[in-house]
């Protein structure tokens, strides 16, 4: 990912949150996203990071982006431990099911692995059913644990999800 991705990226994201979170958060909050502010943040991340965060993005063959992922080190808290974690997966709803989030995830985890952690974990919402699908059947299972996510004041439950890494 570049700095001039950030809109695309963006733009996936909202639309991402919008079509697989309607009815599991607040439809205002969906309603509310900004794709310029997402950008700001995105583009201030990346150009200010320290490198260990790693963002791909999948294109389709006219170059328009279509699939975006992040992966780096996992934070458990503040704390960052020697594991790695997948901290986003979003696809344009109409590329769901064409292959990107299989190759976008594949790719994460292989760099990843690359650089020395041997787990990988991510959290995903407690009732999005089809995202928990996904990463079921990338080899990835529910470690046991849960946190509240916090959205437009509701809190909406999270679960763990962890895959071993091939070194």
């Amino acid at each position: 990912m570049t700095a001039g991705d950030c809109e695309g990226v963006a733009e996936i994201r909202i639309r991402g949150w919008q079509h697989a979170y309607r009815g599991l958060v607040p439809q205002p909050y969906l309603d509310g996203l900004d794709a310029r502010a997402d950008a700001e943040r995105h583009r201030a991340r990346l150009l200010g990071g320290d490198g260990s965060v790693v963002d791909l993005v999948a294109e389709a063959a006219g170059g328009e982006l279509v699939g975006w992922a992040s992966s780096g080190p996992y934070r458990d808290g503040d704390v960052r431990t020697g594991d790695a974690e997948l901290y986003a997966l979003y696809l344009r709803p109409e590329h769901i099911g064409r292959g990107v989030g299989r190759t976008l995830l594949a790719e994460a985890a292989h760099r990843c692995a690359s650089g020395g952690p041997r787990r990988m974990y991510l959290w995903v919402l407690e009732h999005n059913t089809r995202a928990r699908r996904f990463y079921e059947r990338a080899g990835f299972a529910a470690d046991g644990a849960g946190e509240p996510f916090e959205v437009a004041g509701v809190t909406v439950p999270e679960v763990r999800y962890a895959r071993e890494l091939a070194g």
